[in-house]
């Protein structure tokens, strides 16, 4: 041992002569946060919120990020910054559909992620077939199949943003996320949290989506501005306090209802077309007016679920007797047949309420 000692100083004396130093090797660099975005549409294209996202925790310096999933979107945003387009958004993912066949365990194992981030739910409470307690139960079911790949999975989980593409959606749209706090609360562990990112309140579909579904490019900023803190807590080792139940989400801010016009069918000389209204006030509605022009001659001949008139070129609906009375986020419907010639523009509706 001493004559090794021996050798060994005077390597280093000998090394050290000819400027030359014996290094410990480099210790390994932390292996990166691995973060998958989970959900439907909303999430897979553009799902620009992610990034969004990816951006706004880099600028906070959290550089050892890598966003994880079978999907890649290619980095179509167009944001002008590059970012990591690895995900796991589906469109037409239901939870309910998820947690039945299974597919989650292997996306989990080969993309092993270390946070789960779920905007997910939109496409179960589509035409009001699926009840609520059905997508709950699939939410845990898919808590539990990520826990068992990693039993330290951190999950944020999104109370989804509204939803006018039928008619029950934005009143069972409001019913899940009223659950979501509760079902998180009782689920939420210290080893494996779970927080919830309010993604509802604030978000106004007149003005966030293209459809009454999915976002437009602000509708994509104010989710990544949500979901921003709650990831950042988690990348930061900072448990989220467990969630408690709370009152029914903050509807859109007050603006009385909007309305949404769209053709159901057409054919020469004639159109079926049908306008969609959703009280966006914090409170209940008594009666509603839509208003608008038409600017190439079309002419309502006969209407249904308002009382319609077009003197010329304006129309105005009033509601009916039995549908004026709107709850927060409740919809009501009416159509008409009307005739065109050349061309029929949809236009755009305004609507009141008191």
């Amino acid at each position: 041992m001493h004559r090794r000692s021996l050798l060994l100083t005077l390597l280093a004396l000998a090394l050290a002569a000819l400027g030359l130093v014996i290094v410990e090797p480099a210790a390994s660099a932390a292996a990166p946060v691995r973060v998958m975005p989970l959900g439907d549409s909303i999430t897979a294209g553009p799902g620009c919120w992610r990034a969004l996202l990816w951006d706004h925790l880099r600028s906070d310096g959290y550089t050892d990020l890598d966003f994880v999933g079978g999907v890649a979107d290619g980095g179509g945003c167009g944001y002008g910054f590059t970012y990591d387009g690895d995900h796991e958004g589906h469109s037409g993912l239901a939870a309910t559909a998820l947690a039945a066949n299974g597919q989650l365990p292997s996306w989990l194992a080969a993309a092993r992620p270390d946070v789960v981030v779920m905007h997910l739910g939109t496409n179960d409470m589509w035409g009001g077939y699926i009840p609520t307690d059905n997508v709950i139960a699939a939410y845990t079911t898919l808590i539990g199949q990520m826990r068992a790949q990693n039993p330290a999975m951190r999950v944020v989980v999104a109370q989804i943003i509204p939803m006018h593409g039928c008619a029950t959606c934005p009143e069972d749209a409001v019913e899940l996320n009223r659950r979501i706090p509760a079902w998180a609360a009782g689920l939420t562990t210290a080893a494996s949290p779970i927080s919830v990112v309010d993604q509802w309140t604030g978000f106004d579909v007149a003005a966030d989506t293209y459809d009454g579904v999915h976002p437009t490019d602000s509708g994509f900023r104010k989710m990544a501005d949500r979901f921003h803190p709650a990831v950042a807590a988690v990348l930061g080792g900072v448990t989220p306090t467990p969630t408690t139940p709370t009152a029914s989400p903050t509807p859109n801010p007050p603006g009385g209802c909007t309305a949404a016009y769209r053709v159901i069918s057409q054919w020469g000389g004639g159109f079926q077309a049908e306008v969609t209204v959703w009280n966006t006030s914090p409170r209940a509605i008594n009666t509603w007016q839509v208003v608008f022009a038409f600017t190439e001659g079309q002419r309502v001949t006969q209407s249904w679920n308002a009382r319609v008139t077009q003197p010329a070129a304006t129309v105005t609906a009033l509601n009916a007797d039995y549908n004026g009375s709107l709850a927060p986020n409740a919809s009501a419907a009416f159509g008409f047949i009307a005739t065109w010639t050349g061309a029929n523009t949809a236009p755009a509706a305004s609507c009141s309420a008191t």
